[in-house]
């Protein structure tokens, strides 16, 4: 049953004080992404009563909806219509929502070839930290006016506002869906993938869990069974895609290592670092699971052009920033929100 309710009054009411005052706020949904970024001290802002699907139209393909909507509400009414949430956001726990989608940014197996949150974002409403209610872009993709400051946003842990509303782009669900096992090690799996990237195939997800590499095909039916002849190999059911992009497969068992996620070019081959790795995004994005130094790690990824972010406990998740580009965090902070009410520190100690 869905309960729809538009909280934004008590929550322009509450930022409003916090500004005042000058009281630290620490934005949450259900806090399904606690374990990413740093621990925040503030007063807690809970966006779970301002929630509903604002405007739904199948026919072009928009959607907007209240930051505190549950992701499976969204999802359950998009299903219906035969479309979704092309980047498959993780909830990564119970009662995820569109604003801590938005907030945390992240994209499940399909990113690299459907795109990230901010790809899909078309606009968005604001509560900044001078009590402002802003609305920024809009329903439709040629609509550009503050475009570009919806989609920063996305993957911002709200440390520049606090999001009431997003409307998003979303597709139609391919007619078919097939999922596939090849036996190969993770040497042969990303030199597969590197050949494969430049030929029309219908892979829309790619995984090596140290065992084999796992591939889904969508598609039509004609493209799709031409795929699966051509590339072998047995199915495997595509519930897989859905426990990866949840954490759920063994190797995220807790009581192991620290967990990194490592984001790299795509063309980066097998990587020498301690610990387990389970391919993601055709090799795009890294699972580790390590006991090794962080700078070591961080080392290694950076050499190869990429960054890495440390889950769980630790001091610095994120990946440092350069000095050039923590300035230009510092003053977009300071822009938006100038008392840095919301969520300080959360990314980085400085923001």
């Amino acid at each position: 049953m869905r309960h729809d309710h538009d909280d934004s009054a008590a929550l322009l009411e509450q930022v409003n004080h916090a500004f005042a005052q000058g009281v630290s706020l620490r934005i949450q949904g259900s806090n399904s992404k606690a374990r990413l970024g740093r621990p925040v001290r503030g007063t807690l802002l809970d966006t779970r009563r301002h929630r509903g699907i604002v405007n739904y139209d199948p026919t072009e393909l928009v959607l907007s909806a209240r930051a505190g909507t549950p992701l499976d509400e969204i999802e359950a009414v998009l299903d219906a219509a035969g479309q979704m949430l092309p980047c498959e956001p993780p909830h990564l726990g119970d009662g995820a929502t569109l604003g801590g989608m938005v907030a945390a940014g992240l994209s499940g197996p399909r990113r690299p070839w459907a795109g990230s949150v901010r790809d899909y974002v078309l606009g968005t409403r604001l509560i900044t930290g001078r009590g402002k209610h802003l609305r920024f872009g809009g329903e439709v993709m040629k609509n550009v006016a503050g475009y570009d400051l919806s989609r920063l946003l996305a993957g911002s842990f709200g440390c520049l506002g606090l999001i009431t509303e997003v409307s998003l782009k979303v597709l139609p669900k391919p007619r078919q869906c097939v999922s596939l096992s090849l036996e190969m090690d993770i040497g042969q799996a990303l030199a597969r993938l590197a050949e494969w990237g430049k030929q029309p195939l219908p892979i829309s997800a790619a995984s090596h869990d140290g065992q084999a590499l796992r591939l889904r095909l969508e598609g039509g039916e004609g493209s799709v069974r031409s795929a699966r002849q051509r590339l072998g190999g047995e199915e495997i059911d595509s519930r897989y895609w859905l426990e990866l992009r949840e954490q759920r497969l063994p190797f995220f068992a807790a009581g192991t290592p620290p967990l990194w996620r490592l984001s790299l070019p795509t063309d980066t081959g097998p990587l020498a670092l301690p610990g387990s790795q389970l391919i993601d995004w055709g090799g795009a994005q890294r699972w580790l699971k390590s006991d090794a130094d962080a700078e070591l790690i961080r080392g290694v990824v950076a050499e190869a052009g990429g960054h890495a972010t440390r889950y769980g406990e630790g001091e610095e998740p994120f990946q440092p920033l350069s000095a050039h580009l923590l300035r230009y965090h510092q003053n977009l902070k300071k822009q938006l929100d100038p008392r840095g009410i919301f969520n300080p520190g959360r990314m980085y100690a400085e923001v």
